[in-house]
């Protein structure tokens, strides 16, 4: 497995630093430029304040790359040749040597090999609306890769109850970060309960530790909600959600179609709050 790190990152492996792995999918198929661009330099800034080294994590020329430079995210925010790749395309991505974006599952899977402990995203995926069959690739690898994702909470348009109950049933532990539910990305509430109510990162570690000590094979998701200045009322929420539902069922829009379109129908609706 090619792995290709920066200098500043093969130091902090080396030196044993704080490591948090950011995807590349928010970059190159998330957000309009230039908000993308301004979002993956954010998320940087943000981890460097907080003392721990960034490590986006994307596909160049068929080639792992931890730590990226300027110049590959600019491309990611820029290059519409770039290809969105789950686990499944990533044998595709090295022979074929293509640019790719990495989602929550491909994230966590280079990140853990790469050495990396901890991953930080928005919302991960989970199981669709109206077609319990179709779970995003994000469920499975968080169930044999054992990494910390910290996240708020699984996407709102997902089966929210599906996707907490298939977390549960695959043994992946869910850690609330000073609350007792898990978030609904981008409301702070869903009324699913996590395993375990936290109040420091220090007890996230202490509880990680112990997953290793077991020889466990799953993600811990430490699940933090929105600020409250950014959250979304649920009441306001569900409404556009419902709107969205609707219109997806009159363009007969269903299966892994219906994710993406329900997040674009969001978005528009919200006025860009979703984002």
């Amino acid at each position: 497995m090619n792995l290709k790190f920066n200098e500043e990152i093969a130091d902090a492996l080396a030196d044993k630093k704080p490591i948090v792995a950011l995807e590349s999918t928010v970059i190159a198929h998330g957000l309009p430029f230039p908000q993308n661009l301004e979002t993956a330099t954010n998320l940087e800034r943000i981890v460097r304040e907080n003392c721990a080294i960034p490590a986006t994590i994307a596909v160049f020329d068929g080639e792992f790359c931890v730590g990226l430079n300027q110049y590959q995210i600019e491309r990611l925010a820029t290059d519409k040749t770039i290809r969105k790749i789950s686990r499944r395309d990533l044998p595709i991505a090295v022979a074929k040597k293509l640019n790719c974006a990495t989602t929550v599952s491909t994230t966590a899977f280079i990140a853990y090999r790469a050495g990396i402990k901890v991953f930080a995203t928005g919302g991960i995926g989970g199981v669709h609306r109206g077609f319990a069959a179709d779970v995003s690739a994000d469920l499975p690898e968080l169930a044999r890769t054992p990494i910390v994702v910290v996240c708020s909470g699984a996407k709102i348009v997902l089966d929210l109850p599906a996707t907490r109950e298939w977390l549960e049933t695959n043994g992946v532990c869910v850690l609330g970060f000073q609350c007792d539910e898990l978030p609904a990305f981008y409301t702070r509430q869903s009324g699913l309960t996590v395993d375990e109510r936290i109040e420091t990162p220090e007890e996230a570690a202490q509880i990680a530790r112990a997953r290793d000590e077991l020889n466990l094979q799953s993600a811990i998701l430490l699940a933090v909600p929105v600020p409250e200045d950014f959250e979304i009322e649920a009441q306001e929420l569900e409404k556009i959600l419902s709107e969205s539902l609707k219109l997806a069922d009159a363009n007969k829009i269903s299966g892994k179609e219906i994710t993406p379109f329900l997040l674009a129908q969001m978005s528009e609706k919200s006025a860009g709050k979703t984002l």
